[in-house]
């Protein structure tokens, strides 16, 4: 715990939906937090904020009930414009289910906006 703060977030993400809950809570750092802002643009958890308390605060999340499964893609394999299909098919379930949240030289995105770009990149994590 606490060597990669986006896996435990991803992880109390899982767990928590796992059990219906309506929220949970996040530590923070700025992977978190655009990592964050792409699963909520894509729809998959509703708004969160940061709440700062005496514990260096933390991200609130409002749960939606469509994460299925997702997590910290560990090592951060590097991807080829030419590979996408080729890693998609290893680790999401179906052709247009679920994603991947990249690293590239452009920022953040998924798998799909790097893809339009022409862009490799680290894979960070998946979900669906």
């Amino acid at each position: 715990m606490a060597n990669d703060p986006l896996a435990d977030a991803l992880n109390s993400i899982k767990t928590h939906e796992m059990f219906s809950k309506q929220s949970c809570e996040v530590k923070p750092s700025k992977l978190v937090r655009e990592t964050l802002r792409i699963l909520q643009r894509k729809g998959f958890i509703g708004d969160f904020e940061f709440v700062d308390d005496d514990r260096n605060g933390y991200f609130r999340v409002k749960l939606l009930g469509r994460v299925n499964q997702c997590g910290a893609v560990k090592p951060r394999f590097a991807v080829k414009n030419a590979e996408w299909n080729e890693w998609e098919q290893k680790y999401l379930p179906g052709a247009g289910f679920g994603m991947f949240i990249v690293s590239t030289p452009s920022g953040l995105m998924t798998n799909e906006e790097a893809k339009e770009r022409g862009l490799g990149g680290r894979l960070i994590a998946f979900v669906y």
